[in-house]
This record gives C-alpha cells, sequence and structure tokens, in this order.
C-alpha cells in the first residue's frame, strides 16, 4: 500500500528498507524493531516502510507480522523532522516530537505497551533491572554500543560476504561470546546461589549413590550441566511467568545457610545481561539468528569456537512468546548442527585476546608523565602555548526577562532562585552569541537541551527561525515539549536520540553545559554541517569517557603532550568549585582553557574562526566558558538555507 500522507491521529513508527541487488531486504535495526513489536503484540502504532528507490513491501510480506498495520512510504515523503534522523524513528501524535535511534525506539514501544496494558509484566521486565537496559547511550556506554551498533553492523557486513569473513570471527560476536562465559553478578542473587549450591550436593549424593560418577565428563566437581542448565534457568523462566517453572519454596539446609557468600558457586549465564530476559536478548536475536545461519551455510565448524553464544542461542527460544514472534517475522529458530565431539578451538578466544591486547599497548606506549597539572602547563608554556581568552563582545547584554512570559523564566523549572538567577545570566551569553549569528529561515539547534531552558528562550526570541531541541532523555524532552505548548510556539521540535542519530541540516548548534565528550560531539555535528556553534563545554574530567574520539585534539597538542598528560588538565580543570581556594580555581580554570583552546584549534583546521570566552559574569557558573565558532566561508550558512526546509512538523 502506497501512503503519502501521514496522518498524525496515530504515532508512527518509520522503518528502513535497504535495497540489495535492486531487491528490497529488511537491515537488521528494522527486523528487531519488528521482532519486539510481535513479541509485545503492540499494535499502538502505525508502521511505515521507508523506500529509498521505487518498489513495494509485497516481497517482505513473509518478514511482517500480519497483526501490524503497515504502509509503505518513500523517503522524500518523510515528516521533516523525521527526514533528519536515522532511522527507527517514531513521530508523536502531535508531529513535534520524534524519538530516533534503536534503543531509544524499542524502550518507547515497551514503555506504550506497558501503558496499554499494565498486566504485561513479561514486557516491562524487559527494561531489566531499575529499568536500565539499553538506556546508557552508545557514546559512552560500551555495552550499548556493542548491543545497538557493534553487533549488528557486524553481522550486516558479514552477511554482505560470509564466504570471505568466517576465518576470522568479528570483535564484536568474540566479545560477546565472552561476556557470555562470564559469571553472573545480580542484585540479592544471595538465594538463588545458595539453592545452586543445595541442588550441586544433592546431585554429588545422588551420583555416589549410584555407584560411579561421571568419569568422562569434563565438569568441574560439584558443577554439574544438569544444574547449570537447570537452576538458572528456571529462575529466569519463573520471573517472565507464573505459569513457568515455580519457584522453590523450600528453606536451605543449615548447612547451607552457613556457608559464606564467598564461598557460595556462581551464577552462570542465561540470557546476555546475566539470568533474566531483557531488551538486549531481543536485540541480539535477530542479528545472531541471520549470523548463525550464515555459519551454518558457509562454515559450519566454526560454530564450536561459539560455545556460549549457541547455548544462549538455545535457551532464548525456551522463553514464551519468542517462538511465535519469531515466527511471524518470517524467522524459524532452529539449533544449529555443530560438532559435539570436538572441544572449542582456542582461535576465537586467543582472537579477541590478541585483538584486546593490541588496543591495550596502543593506549599504553606513550611515556608516562609525573605530576599535577603544574608540569604539563610549564611543559605547553615552553612550547609557545598559552590559555588566551578573547573579550566578550556584548558582556552587559541581556534578555527582557521582566517582559518574558513566565513558561520562559528558569524558576519555572524547579530550581532555586539563585541557581535561577545564574542560569538567566547564562543564558543572556548564548543568546547574545546567537543574535550575533542567526538570521530569518536558519535552523538551531539545541543538543543536549534537557528541558529546554536555551531551545525554548531562542524559539522565542527568533520567531522566524526553527528551533530543534535534541535530549537522550526522555522525562526533560517531555518537560520541555510540555511548557513550549503552554507558550504557544510555533518554530519548535523536539528529538529524542542519540547525537548520532541526528543527521539533519541545519545552521548553528548550541550546547548549555555540554557534559564531557558531548561537547567534542556538538563540534563535529557542527562542522560536518558547517554550521556555526556556540557551546559552554563541562564536566572536562569525563572527556576520558569517550569512545570516538582522541586525544588531544588538535596537532600541536598531540606533538606536545601525551594522552595522560590531556587527561591531566580535564580532570584539574573541574576544579573551579567557589568553595575551593582561589589558587586553586585559578589553576582549574587555566586549564579549562587550555583544553578548549585544543578543541578550537581543532576546529580551526576546517577553516573556522573560533573564540574562547569567558561568560559575564564570571560568577553564573563554574564552567563559564564559552566557545563561538563561524564556518570558514561567510556565505556558508546562508548558502545552506536552501537546504534546510522551514517547518519542522506537520
Amino acid at each position: 500500500m502506497k501512503h503519502t500522507d501521514v496522518q498524525q491521529q496515530q504515532a508512527s513508527l518509520f522503518l528502513e528498507v535497504c535495497h540489495v541487488n535492486e531487491e528490497p531486504r529488511l537491515p537488521l535495526h528494522t527486523s528487531i524493531v519488528l521482532f519486539l513489536l510481535s513479541y509485545s503484540e503492540c499494535k499502538f502504532f502505525r508502521v511505515f516502510l521507508v523506500f529509498t528507490k521505487p518498489a513495494g513491501s509485497q516481497s517482505l510480506k513473509s518478514q511482517l507480522p500480519e497483526s501490524l498495520d503497515v504502509c509503505d512510504i518513500q523517503v522524500e515523503e518523510l515528516p521533516k523532522l523525521v527526514r533528519g534522523c536515522r532511522l527507527p524513528a517514531v513521530l508523536d501524535e502531535t508531529g513535534r516530537l520524534c524519538r530516533a535511534g534503536l534503543a531509544v525506539v524499542l524502550r518507547h514501544i515497551i514503555n506504550k505497551t506497558i501503558e496499554a496494558d499494565p498486566s504485561r509484566n513479561d514486557v516491562l521486565a524487559l527494561l531489566g533491572f531499575k529499568k536500565t537496559c539499553l538506556k546508557a547511550c552508545a557514546e559512552v556506554s560500551k555495552w550499548t554500543r556493542l548491543c545497538e551498533i557493534g553487533i549488528p553492523s557486524a553481522v550486516e557486513e558479514h552477511l554482505q560476504n560470509p564466504t570471505n569473513q568466517y576465518q576470522q570471527l568479528p570483535v564484536s560476536i568474540l566479545t560477546l561470546e565472552r561476556r557470555l562465559a562470564e559469571p553472573v553478578k545480580v542484585h540479592n542473587d544471595d538465594k538463588i546461589r545458595r539453592q545452586k549450591l543445595q541442588e550441586q550436593r544433592q546431585n554429588e549424593k545422588n551420583e555416589s549413590r549410584g555407584g560411579q560418577g561421571n568419569a568422562d565428563s569434563d565438569t568441574q566437581p560439584g558443577q554439574s550441566p544438569q544444574v547449570c542448565d537447570g537452576l538458572e534457568l528456571r529462575a529466569a523462566l519463573a520471573k517472565l511467568s507464573v505459569d513457568s517453572v515455580p519457584t522453590s519454596t523450600t528453606r536451605e539446609n543449615s548447612e547451607i545457610r552457613k556457608v559464606k557468600t564467598t564461598d557460595l558457586p556462581p551464577l552462570e549465564h542465561v540470557f546476555a545481561e546475566g539470568l533474566y530476559f531483557t531488551l538486549t536478548d531481543v536485540v541480539l536475536l535477530p542479528c545472531i539468528y541471520q549470523y548463525l545461519c550464515s555459519l551454518q551455510a558457509h562454515a559450519a565448524s566454526t560454530l564450536q569456537q561459539l560455545p556460549h553464544l549457541l547455548r544462549w542461542y538455545s535457551r532464548v527460544q525456551e522463553v514464551p512468546g519468542v517462538l511465535r514472534a519469531a515466527k511471524a517475522c518470517g524467522m524459524t529458530l532452529c539449533i544449529p548442527e555443530s560438532s559435539s565431539s570436538s572441544l572449542p578451538g582456542p582461535s576465537a578466544e586467543d582472537n579477541l585476546t590478541t585483538q584486546l591486547e593490541q588496543e591495550q599497548q596502543e593506549m599504553t606506549t606513550q611515556l608516562p608523565f609525573v605530576g599535577g597539572p603544574r608540569p604539563t602547563m610549564t611543559k605547553l608554556k615552553e612550547n609557545g602555548i598559552e590559555a588566551v581568552f578573547a573579550p566578550h563582545p556584548c558582556p552587559e547584554w541581556t534578555l527582557p526577562w521582566d517582559n518574558l512570559p513566565e513558561a520562559i523564566n528558569p524558576t519555572e523549572g524547579k530550581m532555586s532562585n539563585i541557581r535561577a538567577v545564574r542560569k538567566r545570566q547564562q543564558l543572556n551569553n548564548l543568546v547574545a552569541m546567537v543574535t550575533e549569528l542567526a538570521r530569518p529561515g536558519y535552523t538551531v539547534v539545541d543538543f543536549c537541551s534537557g528541558t529546554g531552558h536555551v531551545g525554548i528562550v531562542l524559539a522565542h526570541t527568533f520567531p522566524d527561525c526553527q528551533v530543534i531541541l535534541i535530549e537522550n532523555k526522555e522525562e526533560s524532552l517531555v518537560r520541555a515539549q510540555s511548557r513550549s505548548a503552554e507558550l504557544g510556539l510555533e518554530n519548535i521540535g523536539f528529538i529524542q536520540a542519540n547525537l548520532d542519530y541526528f543527521t539533519g541540516p541545519f545552521h548553528i548548534g548550541v550546547a548549555l553545559h555540554a557534559c564531557g565528550v558531548a561537547t567534542d560531539m556538538v563540534m563535529e555535528h557542527c562542522i560536518q554541517a558547517e554550521a556555526a556553534f556556540v557551546i559552554s563545554p563541562c564536566c572536562y574530567g569525563f572527556v576520558p569517557n569517550a569512545i570516538k574520539f582522541s586525544f588531544p585534539r588538535s596537532k600541536r597538542f598531540q606533538d606536545t603532550l601525551t594522552y595522560k598528560e590531556h587527561m591531566t588538565l580535564c580532570r584539574f580543570a573541574d576544579q573551579t568549585a567557589v568553595q575551593l581556594p582561589p589558587e586553586r580555581r585559578l589553576i582549574g580554570k587555566q586549564c579549562m582553557g587550555l583544553v578548549d583552546l585544543d578543541r578550537s584549534w581543532a576546529a580551526e583546521t576546517h577553516g573556522y574562526l573560533v573564540r574562547v570566552m569567558t561568560m559575564e559574569p564570571e560568577s553564573c557558573s563554574p564552567k563559564n566558558n564559552m566557545l563561538v565558532g563561524k564556518p570558514p566561508q561567510k556565505g556558508a550558512l546562508e548558502n545552506s538555507a536552501s537546504r534546510v526546509e522551514a517547518p519542522v512538523h506537520n
């Protein structure tokens, strides 16, 4: 069915369709979303398959659950807010709030399912302990990045040329295999471990009564396969359904209760995150299904290197509802055949160990350093590098706060009066710089927008510009949307996503107190879009939590400092709190200036003109630096204006 007019009476879910040899195919991210929709029996969304070429979904019918309302749409017909995001994406009923990215969309589907049917405890359990499963963004969480990006990408790459890649297993698959081999640590696991010890000892007694043990068994004494495959799996299934294996109510005997916690047997992985079936398993299943099918067809012997992955794959199929959901999505789950007479070869573990050791060596090849920030600052000074701050062009500029609607004032955001005053001062600085850069028709993106203090002020101040707020935390963005609706703003849109999932064009990027590496990510986005930027960095000590960047950023700093010396600057750049001694705060301010000087020089290699300045008054924040960057050509922003369509909503 061809559908070109997306009606917003119902939330819309947009899923990508790719083409291989001119034939439409569902990429893994799309297959994962469809599997969750089928498993959770969620019918809240109208689903659109997004095609980049003229085609239809008829050939994909076997992979689409019949219960879903699925339509076809061409990429140029997408709503404008969705068009600026990587798929999958969900557009809410208002057409103003878009959720993009695999983990964000999956968690939203789960929340909507529970909202519609609170009795679905099996779906609620997918969010894991404290509802944090895959909540951390992929930019800083290695586990989220592995599951959301690493494994799907590795499998997609393998499927493109399966006959040439099986001899060296992908690092992401090896990492998962190693993770599944590790003991499980779960909240309040003492009781389960004591039950396991009791079953182990009972099993030993039964074996001794039989007159002989399993001499041929490779299992360690007291750890029979039956116990390993029994207790953990029973505990996992019992959590999913009351009709599954019931939890034992028999209390352990006194001998078991006296055993120290440190002497209890470890719990083995049942599912990806431990004992319980979670969203991570939902993400992995379609990926591993296609990967194992390919290995079975092209290199069955390789399966011997993945014993823990195969065991996980078998256990997932025992979860109620998984086989039903898989069948609805065209997946026929079964256990791949591999030779059980041969133990797993060492190549999988050796390959991963070797690659991890190489990465570690790359991180530790630089010479060590001695001392705090002073030796590093002295070293920079000897090489002609010192923190320099540009003068503030309009230190007295301020918004007319007394005349602004109450919903714009930061005090409306449930903060103290003193903090609200400082927040207004911070906003004065950012809006003043945007005023210098903005022109009618521009699109301004507020990255890491939180509850919208910056973006809402910008949308009200520049009614002829379009403002997009991007934030990963749903609660914050929903609050920002509520404040915007109260003000009746029409030139504003909202995107819940990690920064990497926003791909739309824009003219100015702003960020107030972008935490750690988020500052570098915002700058990179702006440089790629040839957009100006106004950024106030924060949490310099969190810069080491980077996956996609190397530090220092600029060549001159790289030629002068080691990685560890640069990290020393970052750590001491956070020593600017008002309760610290003045001399220490001064050193912290200089370290902030040096870290941001490195960032500015990195941007200048792309032709940018960058100023590092201090917000006015300096007391508005301990993190009072501000980086203002202009693109290489004066007309770059004007030339790109034609690429950005004005409305950001339907």
